[in-house]
């Protein structure tokens, strides 16, 4: 019998499995591949095929604004980006999971997934009816929580959440308080639960995680028009380019420096304004990060401070015999332009199979185990 939270580390799993993905290039087995020089495509604007999919989610026409006794013309425009969050020192990272499941990295992904020979995947897809691999198609991870885009109409939300406290919000959606709820086990058992998780639901197409219920609230109010917050959401279709894209809070890039590099952390706060991300795994796994600011001379010179730190790294990373580190910066750059400077890192796919390719053996161990049909 499988425990609680088995099955709430699988939930949560399936549904940040790309998130992860990350993480999981530096824990594989493998020899390291020989390093050579390569140009690496790096996602610096939209493209066809970034326009053509901003265009087809322009599918949502917010409630008219009377204005004088005269409605306002609507134009449809993508919900998602609706509900993203305003203002300065805000996250929003938009994970692009349809599209990442099938790049070369997402199939390596999925072997790791699937190492089990899916069956885990599949208890998930019977207790809840959404299969993440074929109904997912956006997750947002924010610093109020995570919105899933997709198409959610089989769901069983009655099961999930038919015991918790819940009440309509405005047409088609409905906010379910944290609450008791009971799981259905594989041998047919059940088993009492507590999630503490508000959740939020919206016309089958989107899933609202927050801490509390006035937070998935004011996600859902964002995205019907009725926000109370100023400005535009952190992102527009302008900026919806990659694999995943989004927004950092400076303080959270400030974090990923390490405590050895305290004083350029805090000079990243106080100097730099915005960091924009984009991702693109359609070949090798390329980011670029755009840091804004406001004074030219003081961010040229943070941007000079980062890439001599990335040098650094890079020798002593080289002294201490780590060369698969050492190979990933090689690819990192810092490029200056002004108020802002973009910082550009890669990882080589060559090296990314090679540390996945644990995942692919033991997937493959799995599904020759299976008994015969």
């Amino acid at each position: 019998m499988e425990s609680r939270g088995r099955r709430r580390v699988w939930l949560l799993g399936a549904l940040l499995l790309f998130a992860a993905g990350a993480v999981l290039m530096f824990t594989g087995q493998g020899d390291t591949p020989p390093t050579e020089e390569k140009d690496v495509a790096f996602p610096r604007r939209m493209q066809g095929e970034d326009l053509a999919r901003a265009e087809k989610r322009r599918t949502w026409v917010m409630p008219a604004v009377v204005d004088a006794g005269v409605a306002a013309p609507a134009k449809p425009r993508d919900p998602l980006l609706a509900a993203l969050p305003r203002g300065p020192g805000r996250t929003a990272v938009v994970i692009e999971a349809n599209a990442l499941r099938y790049s070369p990295v997402g199939e390596l992904l999925m072997d790791c997934l699937l190492r089990d020979g899916g069956k885990n995947l599949e208890q998930f897809k019977a207790m809840s009816g959404v299969d993440p691999l074929q109904d997912l198609d956006r997750l947002v991870i924010t610093d109020e929580g995570v919105i899933l885009s997709g198409d959610f109409s089989k769901a069983k939300y009655q099961e999930l959440l038919g015991e918790r406290v819940a009440s309509d919000h405005g047409p088609g959606a409905r906010v379910y308080e944290p609450g008791d709820t009971t799981f259905a086990l594989p041998d047919g058992g059940t088993q009492r639960g507590r999630m503490d998780t508000s959740v939020g639901t919206w016309n089958d197409q989107m899933l609202v995680f927050g801490k509390s219920p006035d937070s998935v609230k004011t996600v859902l109010d964002r995205m019907e028009g009725r926000g109370v917050e100023d400005g535009p959401p952190l992102l527009d279709e302008n900026s919806t380019y990659g694999e995943m894209y989004g927004v950092l809070a400076v303080e959270q890039l400030a974090r990923m420096l390490g405590p050895d590099q305290a004083e350029l952390a805090q000079r990243l706060k106080d100097v730099a304004q915005n960091v924009e991300l984009h991702l693109d795994t359609s070949g090798d796994v390329a980011m670029v990060a755009n840091v804004t600011g406001l004074d030219a001379q003081k961010m040229t010179d943070l941007g000079k401070s980062l890439g001599g730190a990335l040098s650094m790294a890079r020798m002593k990373a080289q002294a201490d015999g780590k060369d698969d580190l050492a190979q990933l910066l090689d690819f990192a750059k810092v490029r200056p332009d002004g108020t802002s400077f973009k910082l550009e890192l890669a990882v080589p796919l060559a090296t990314i199979q090679e540390q996945l390719a644990w995942c692919r053996t033991e997937r493959q161990a799995a599904e020759h185990a299976k008994p015969a049909p």
